[in-house]
């Protein structure tokens, strides 16, 4: 086995244990059970600062260091962030847990595709990145979904304990990641960084990547709006039926099959692709993410927890899709920094739409359901605005 074959054959394994977080289905809640929930929904919006200062900085230094070295770096933080969170205490410690969990993110953010990407072109297989991906997402959401629903029943038993084992998972990530090899350029990256400015600029301004990045910058808002408030609304939910102390196990089993839904949909997903187009299937895919947004601003009651599901279904729609499309668009030397960028563009958007609406909730305690109302529906009115504005905008286009 050559070291790209072996790249690629890791490559599952590498976004399996990344994306084992067992303390997905309870942060919130345990944040807001330490803090408020003003200070709560403040703590995301560190973890998108932390990303948006880091995010092309650490794009920047895979172009220039390589993939493996990023990668190696990004598992390490990500194991600091979880003692960070074990440690808890006050808001500034968890600040700190979110700005490392932040720069875990960004440090992996662009250059895990890339790797992939560049150990499918050193054997010559550029053309399966498309199913490469999807087969990447199966492992990515495997995981989350076995770490949501075991992350929310460890949580009954010590609310930090989720944390723990996902320092454990993390252990297993660099484990992972040190067998890799970094792949085969085309010219050494290092070289290659003198007219990198120039061939960035003509990613930036080409409008099939335009507009591909807009729609990704607003996909990855409204993905997360869910995923933020979708715990203090199972709470409020279950608070109708007298089942709110269980809602750590309930938010990890919701959790657990919106991923195995996810999942699902992503083996339908290549042949709605060829049957509507990239376009019709990124169309839809933004539409369901608006549609489950209005859903939740109108209903409280406990059956539209069933919404919940859905949440990553639009993700299996479009995001394996979208890398797909931008990849062979770009070159070695500038891949990350882009994808970077547009990462680093999203998180600006969301964080500051997070400080606005964490300027209209609740200062103490939980979340009521009025607050989570009203902010979901100003989501949902600019969503469809800007659903609008790309199809004006790409009408034209051959996406």
């Amino acid at each position: 086995m050559t070291p790209a074959e072996r790249n690629i054959a890791l490559y599952p394994w590498f976004k399996f244990f990344q994306n084992l977080p067992f303390w997905q289905a309870i942060w919130f809640l345990y944040f807001q059970a330490e803090l408020s929930a003003a200070e709560a929904i403040l703590l995301y919006a560190v973890y998108d600062i932390s990303t948006t200062v880091l995010e092309v900085p650490s794009g920047y230094l895979s172009d220039r260091l390589g993939r493996r070295f990023t990668l190696l770096a990004s598992a390490f933080i990500g194991l600091l962030a979880c003692v960070l969170f074990v440690m808890g205490g006050n808001f500034w410690v968890f600040a700190l847990g979110q700005a490392a969990l932040g720069a875990h993110i960004a440090f992996a953010s662009g250059t895990d595709t890339s790797f992939l990407y560049e150990s499918l072109a050193e054997e010559g297989r550029a053309g399966d990145v498309e199913a490469e991906e999807l087969r990447a997402w199966r492992f990515n959401f495997a995981a989350l979904a076995i770490s949501a629903v075991t992350g929310g029943a460890m949580a009954l038993l010590d609310i930090r304990l989720p944390f723990v084992v996902t320092a454990l998972a993390y252990l297993a990530l660099v484990a992972i990641t040190l067998r890799l090899t970094e792949p085969t350029h085309a010219k050494p990256l290092a070289a290659a960084l003198a007219g990198r400015k120039e061939v960035l600029r003509a990613a930036l301004v080409k409008p099939e990547l335009v507009w591909l990045f807009g729609i990704s910058v607003l996909m990855y808002g409204f993905s997360h709006l869910p995923f933020i408030f979708g715990q203090p609304f199972i709470l409020e939910a279950l608070k109708g039926v007298g089942f709110n102390s269980e809602a750590p196990l309930v938010s990890g089993a919701v959790t657990s099959a919106m991923m195995l839904l996810s999942i699902a949909t992503s083996w339908i997903a290549p042949g709605l692709r060829r049957r509507i187009g990239l376009r019709g299937i990124l169309f839809l895919a933004f539409g369901i993410q608006i549609a489950l947004v209005a859903g939740l601003a109108l209903t409280g009651s406990a059956l539209a927890i069933g919404l919940l599901l859905f949440r990553m279904v639009p993700d299996s729609f479009s995001r394996p899709f979208i890398i797909a499309r931008i990849q062979p668009e770009l070159s070695d030397e500038v891949r990350a920094t882009y994808l970077s960028l547009k990462s680093l563009v999203g998180r600006v958007l969301f964080a500051v739409s997070l400080y606005l609406a964490s300027v209209t909730a609740s200062e103490v305690g939980e979340m009521p359901y009025s607050d989570i109302q009203t902010i979901l529906a100003a989501y949902a009115f600019v969503g469809v605005a800007c659903l609008i504005g790309l199809f004006l905008y790409g009408r034209r286009l051959s996406i």
